[in-house]
């Protein structure tokens, strides 16, 4: 009997992989949530009780979710609803509706997903309202019948709602709130922005009618914490079904996170961003280079990963460039330096091509000036260079004022990959001054 056990737990190892690879995927795209969010347990403890407030008790409220992008806003909310709507009466009875800044970009689109996210199109039918006011007039009438105890609770999720700010008059903000603040309907208005000064963009009237609470989403995860993140969000969970290949792997993982190269890559990733979104991609590409004949992710996969996520990718727009284009990148390069970093024109620039094509004649072709301009231009629309000046009208296209976009370091590691750079123009950019 236990014979027959061990056999079924076992599985050949191209089905462990496909297994690790649709259970991490799941983890990494966010189509799973977490048990319990990382480091954000009072938030979530306030957020839940503020809903089950108007879930269960009829209680009107507004809360801004704030934090940069990537923080866990939106997990954070999504974690609150599953719990909440776990609840048996609560979720028979909580309505929520998402809207999103993005999507919903007038007062007018917004009220047409409320009606169809309400179920209210057949109470709406095909009356005619003389005015935006009067049709929302008549949907929060719809909201209102009954008293506070027989109304089903509506949840309102406002994503990026600095956006909704921006409609005309802010009138969908201004009755949502108004109707929030003067509990004719049970409803929860719950926003969520990046903006910190999101509260300066509101109304004086809209504001007044906001119950000014606020969550503030930032990281305060240390580098232990963060590296404990990633060990978990690279293990197995305990009902895999092959315990041997469970235990490992979740070995192999705790082995690549004690390794020093691992520890310095995720150090570096760690001081650049510590929002799990960055991290997920880097695991995610790391992940991508596991196969059955490498059933592990080695220290090599997440430095290769590393280095795929920290790509420079203005640097690598330089290897694409034509060797004029890159003489005229080397000409600003060699301006900012003797002129301190101060603006240029296009005029100074060919100046400064013209002196090294003078000493240099034999390994670059002599170009006509039109075409110089041409690749000039051809810099600007790929935001390499940026104009200076506000009027363009008035000055003629090679005396506005242009800024380098891109520093030192930036040019030289690009001429080193350059392929097959003239050893002139190679010397010419390590010479002090052009």
């Amino acid at each position: 009997m236990s014979k027959r056990k061990v056999k079924e737990t076992h599985m050949p190892v191209g089905e462990c992989i496909s297994q690790v690879q649709m259970i991490l995927r799941e983890r990494f795209c966010h189509r799973r949530l977490p048990e319990k969010p990382v480091g954000m347990e009072s938030q979530h403890k306030h957020l839940l009780e503020l809903l089950r407030r108007t879930a269960v008790h009829g209680e009107s409220n507004s809360v801004l979710i704030v934090g940069p992008r990537g923080s866990g806003k939106t997990m954070l909310l999504n974690c609150v609803l599953r719990e909440l709507l776990e609840v048996k009466d609560v979720n028979k009875n909580v309505l929520p509706v998402h809207l999103n800044g993005l999507l919903q970009t007038d007062d007018r689109i917004a009220l047409k997903e409320i009606t169809r996210q309400l179920n209210l199109e057949n109470v709406v039918g095909d009356k005619v309202f003389g005015s935006f006011a009067e049709n929302l007039a008549f949907l929060l009438e719809a909201l209102k019948k009954g008293d506070r105890s027989s109304s089903r609770p509506v949840l309102f999720i406002l994503d990026e709602f600095d956006l909704f700010a921006h409609h005309k008059n802010q009138t969908l903000l201004y009755n949502l709130l108004d109707v929030s603040q003067s509990a004719q309907a049970p409803i929860a208005v719950i926003g969520l922005t990046c903006r910190l000064d999101v509260l300066e963009l509101l109304e004086k009237r809209v504001k007044s009618r906001f119950s000014h609470r606020q969550i503030h989403l930032l990281s305060s995860l240390s580098f232990i914490q963060y590296l404990d993140n990633v060990r978990s969000q690279l293990s197995l969970p305990q009902d895999f079904p092959d315990t041997k290949f469970y235990d490992e792997w979740n070995e192999s993982i705790k082995t690549l996170c004690e390794d020093q190269p691992v520890v310095d890559v995720l150090q570096r990733h760690y001081n650049s961003s510590k929002d799990f979104r960055s991290l997920h991609l880097l695991l995610m590409l790391a992940l991508s280079r596991v196969s059955a004949s490498k059933p592990a992710i080695k220290p090599t996969d997440l430095l290769e990963a590393s280095r795929v996520c920290m790509v420079d990718s203005k640097a690598n727009i330089l290897h694409g460039l034509s060797i004029l284009e890159l003489c005229l990148i080397i000409a600003m390069k060699h301006l900012n330096d003797i002129y301190e970093g101060e603006p240029f024109n296009f005029q100074m620039v060919h100046n400064e091509f013209k002196k090294f094509l003078q000493r240099k004649s034999h390994s670059i072709h002599n170009f006509d000036k039109p075409v110089v301009i041409k690749a000039f231009e051809h810099l600007q629309q790929l935001e390499l260079i940026k104009s200076m000046d506000s009027s363009t009208a008035k000055i003629q296209k090679e005396y506005q004022l242009m800024k380098l976009m891109l520093d030192h370091s930036q040019i030289m590691e690009a001429l080193q990959k350059y392929p097959q750079c003239p050893t002139d123009v190679k010397q010419w950019a390590m010479s002090a001054f052009g």
